[in-house]
């Protein structure tokens, strides 16, 4: 293979890679553990200023610093930038997660914490450490990305149950209904009760009020124990530097070598 092929890789480099990555996670470990209690907004980079989607998610995003929430964004343009213009606006938390991509994305004005990444998977344990709740407005892969990520944490207890909401009744309704009628009834792939982990809405209000009633409720002293409460707990339900419940483990896997 040649040196300059795509497939190519040089295992110093490799070796480098580990402490980019290290650095991305220590950053933003030092960085929003000092943000206070903060929702995760996504949606899609695509929604122009003045969009009806726009303008609602600029709207929740000043409900949530009134209801004591920061705002986390990716960042960018359209949904992102709405939310964080809000909170911005509203003298609150505006954290932008910003990524480097091949098609530059442009980080918005609208931050008073931000944060650059190269790395998806570094940037997504923040979105999802950080957060007490996540809200998603209609996008693309990256929407879905983040919905569905957030639903295998929680649906395997991988993480404290925290609040979903899915904002716009006609583009999250569908997928709702397939989830129902193929994953659940067809080929029983998930159970009742993952269909009631998340709330779809239009009102912004309901949106934000339903986010500080759980959290009140439950979430804050599941997400962040004492020391002395979590050395107490069993190790299954510890939160690890990620974020992320401790589990079993699983049986290792004895090399041919080691026999």
């Amino acid at each position: 293979m040649s040196d300059s092929g795509s497939l190519y890789r040089n295992p110093a480099d490799e070796t480098w890679r580990i402490f980019r990555i290290m650095a991305e996670f220590v950053e933003g470990f030092e960085l929003l553990s000092t943000i206070g209690q903060a929702v995760s907004v996504f949606g899609s980079a695509r929604t122009l200023p003045g969009a009806p989607l726009y303008q609602k998610a600029e709207a929740l995003g000043r409900k949530l610093v009134e209801r004591n929430f920061g705002v986390i964004t990716g960042g960018g343009p359209g949904i992102m930038e709405a939310a964080n213009k809000g909170a911005f606006e509203a003298g609150g938390t505006s954290v932008g997660l910003n990524i480097t991509l091949p098609l530059e994305q442009e980080a918005n004005r609208f931050q008073t914490h931000r944060l650059e990444f190269r790395y998806f998977f570094c940037r997504k344990v923040m979105f999802v450490k950080y957060a007490l709740g996540l809200v998603c407005f209609p996008g693309g892969f990256g929407t879905m990305d983040e919905f569905f990520e957030s639903m295998t944490l929680i649906q395997t207890g991988k993480i404290a149950e925290y609040p979903v909401v899915l904002m716009d009744r006609a583009y999250w309704t569908p997928l709702k209904e397939f989830m129902r009628e193929t994953m659940l009834e067809r080929y029983e792939t998930i159970s009742p009760e993952d269909l009631t982990r998340f709330l779809i809405t239009d009102d912004v209000e309901e949106a934000a009020d339903f986010l500080r009633e759980f959290v009140d409720r439950e979430l804050d002293k599941l997400r962040h124990p004492s020391l002395e409460e979590e050395a107490r707990l069993p190790q299954s339900q510890r939160i690890t530097g990620e974020g992320t419940r401790y589990g079993v483990t699983g049986a290792r896997v004895i090399r041919q070598s080691e026999r």
